[in-house]
């Protein structure tokens, strides 16, 4: 199994520890998004959709979009379950995992994409360019200080986002929070739930993928 991957984005590393929690090997195929590789036609034969992270199965199918290629992979290494261990979890791990990329993913996306220079005509992904517009960037700003009030919320409530153990829902939650300290948008240190939950995920090996 090949993995197409951008070192330091956010979306292949949800991927990425999915795979380091379920102890899964494979080969890194780095894709070089500064020089537009993810463009090319070689790439685009992958992934038309011009975005990473590709997974390239061993019969040469190719998944992308992050939480595509996590699914294959609980289905495919369901030891530990990362999406649920019956109907119940599942329906209530999937929500969580919606709203944390909803609420917090993609509005670190929309403020990042409107915001900083490399990305200008860049604001979405894909094949087709986008200018990029001033008041998303600030309406981006604010659902991330929504997100972090309602992760804070949650997590006065339940030890993890969905419940007692790790999941898909962590996951998110926690690529999230990091990307949006990287752009700029640090959780507030009055949020003590949120610091109390980062320190538990944040000790798991998972992390530093």
């Amino acid at each position: 199994m090949k993995f197409y991957d951008v070192n330091g984005a956010p979306s292949p590393r949800r991927v990425r520890i999915v795979l380091v929690e379920k102890g899964i090997e494979y080969e890194t195929v780095p894709v070089d998004t500064p020089n537009k590789a993810h463009l090319e036609a070689d790439f685009l034969t992958l992934n038309p959709w011009a975005t990473v992270p590709v997974l390239q199965l061993d019969d040469g199918t190719c998944i992308s979009e992050a939480i595509a290629c996590c699914r294959y992979l609980e289905e495919a290494y369901p030891e530990p379950p990362l999406f649920g261990k019956n109907s119940k979890e599942k329906g209530i791990i999937s929500m969580w995992e919606h709203r944390m990329e909803w609420d917090g993913f993609l509005a670190v996306a929309e403020y990042l994409r409107n915001t900083i220079e490399r990305m200008r005509g860049r604001g979405l992904t894909g094949v087709v360019n986008f200018d990029q517009i001033p008041a998303l960037a600030e309406r981006g700003k604010k659902r991330v200080a929504h997100f972090h009030n309602l992760l804070d919320e949650r997590l006065g409530h339940s030890e993890y986002m969905a419940g007692d153990y790790y999941t898909i829902a962590d996951i998110t939650a926690q690529v999230s929070l990091d990307f949006a300290s990287r752009a700029g948008l640090k959780c507030p240190e009055d949020k003590k739930n949120i610091l109390r939950w980062y320190n538990l995920v944040n000790s798991r090996p998972s992390a530093a993928a």
